[in-house]
């Protein structure tokens, strides 16, 4: 189950990654536009691999597993590079900075949770977060190189507030569902009986004789 279809679209967006930093380094205008059309790639086989995966009932665990890491890495990387290359306003750093705080919180806390056996799921909300947030990213990995009468760099980082705002809310739910389960007691460990004390010679186990 491990090299199906959906699998295998998940790891190409990690195989995308190192791609998308080398495109970065390409000459202007040529390496803004490469970047995002490999973001932009990458953001539709985030959408196929779920698709193909509740179609052909190829859902796995190591999907589940692999998934939210392939999307953290390429969001988190991609945010470094925009500062890195100064695609990014100093006021749109704040923004950027809540986003991978957020990623950051929700993984430690999704393992947390796994421990207790507990699902975290998605929320609608959280989806709508996700999609603002890869439509503001792949806007600004164009920025400058656009056309200067659509303002692509202003319109990106308004949507990364955007997406900001909506960070903090879920991320807060998120938090809530997991500290429900933090108050709770840990049970105490079961303990082991006792071995039975072996025979002594001469006499039968409880000393009948």
């Amino acid at each position: 189950m491990v090299f199906t279809l959906p699998n295998l679209l998940t790891m190409s967006r990690i195989v995308v990654i190192p791609l998308l930093v080398a495109a970065c380094y390409l000459p202007y205008p040529w390496g803004n536009w490469t970047a995002w059309a490999l973001f932009a790639l990458a953001g539709v086989t985030d959408y196929l691999d779920g698709h193909f995966a509740r179609r052909y009932k190829q859902m796995s665990a190591f999907g589940r597993f692999l998934d939210p890491i392939a999307d953290k890495l390429l969001v988190a990387i991609t945010l470094m590079m925009l500062v890195d290359f100064n695609w990014l306003s100093t006021p749109a750093l704040f923004p950027a900075l809540i986003i991978l705080a957020r990623e950051i919180l929700v993984s430690g806390l999704r393992e947390f949770l796994a421990g207790l056996r507990v699902s975290v799921p998605v929320s609608r909300l959280a989806k709508w977060k996700t999609g603002i947030q890869m439509v503001a990213i792949g806007v600004l990995l164009i920025g400058d190189a656009g056309p200067a009468v659509l303002h692509l760099r202003l319109v990106g980082e308004n949507l990364l507030w955007l997406a900001a705002l909506l960070t903090l809310v879920t991320g807060y739910d998120y938090l809530r569902h997991g500290l429900k389960h933090m108050a709770e007691p840990e049970a105490a460990p079961t303990p082991h009986a006792a071995p039975a004390p072996a025979p002594t010679a001469g006499k039968s186990v409880g000393g009948l004789g």
